[in-house]
């Protein structure tokens, strides 16, 4: 019996050598994919990163922080050891949680906007922190430069989609609320894939974007300063301009 067994295992031996090799060229040739990936961001790389994700935060953060877990956990773009903690199930399942309760509550008129107002207190500073972390804690002076990016520009998109919403709201019909809102659902997709796959295409736009989202910003805010002074006059509270 024992010598069967050994006569198995020596006919046996040569299969699961051949079996390792194979599975050892596999795992490296996983790991030069991952490398590749990982070389391939270079500072231009991740300074769209960094902006992507501090300009997204002030749309939807929580949609940023589930897709960009998500996409870390899956493999398909290799996060920095600094944003791991994104791809934890605790973050994820929180993180998805409020992207499912902002998904319908940015499209409800009036309320959309309360919404807004209440997660302005945290998009600024978390569009900062999300950031910071591409370059993590070790990197100095490009954390700094990528924490101040990621605030300006999670301020910038925060106010441009406030102001936004607050003059779309003036309008009785709720058509436009949900027309404004799957736009920024796919602007926030859009931003995260353009910026990881072309970065340099990304920087361009992001400019351009800035200067419209500063003027329309600009715009709506005397719009609404105008609306209201109509409804103080209206309701008695402020007297009629004279002609």
């Amino acid at each position: 019996m024992t010598e069967t067994l050994m006569q198995w295992w020596q006919q046996l031996l040569p299969y699961l050598q051949q079996a390792g090799v194979a599975m050892s060229g596999a795992g490296h040739a996983a790991g030069d994919v991952a490398g590749q990936a990982l070389g391939r961001m270079d500072m231009a790389g991740m300074l769209a990163l960094a902006g992507a994700l501090g300009w997204a935060s002030g749309f939807r953060l929580y949609a940023v922080v589930f897709i960009t877990g998500l996409i870390g956990l899956l493999g398909w773009v290799p996060l920095p050891e600094s944003m791991h903690m994104l791809q934890s199930p605790v973050v994820l399942a929180a993180s998805g949680f409020m992207l499912f309760m902002e998904f319908f509550a940015d499209k409800i008129p009036g309320l959309d906007s309360v919404w807004d107002l209440a997660n302005s207190v945290i998009r600024i500073p978390a569009g900062a922190a999300l950031a910071g972390s591409v370059f993590g804690a070790d990197g100095g002076t490009m954390t700094l430069v990528a924490t101040i990016l990621g605030s300006t520009l999670a301020a910038t998109s925060q106010a441009a989609k406030t102001t936004t919403r607050a003059a779309i709201n003036t309008s009785p019909e709720p058509f436009s609320n949900v027309a404004a809102s799957l736009f920024e659902d796919g602007l926030v997709v859009g931003i995260l894939w353009l910026a990881v796959n072309e970065p340099i295409v990304f920087g361009v736009v992001l400019l351009v974007a800035v200067v419209l989202m500063v003027l329309v910003t600009i715009l709506l805010v005397r719009f609404l300063r105008a609306a209201i002074r109509r409804l103080k006059t209206w309701f008695g509270a402020e007297p009629a301009p004279s002609p």
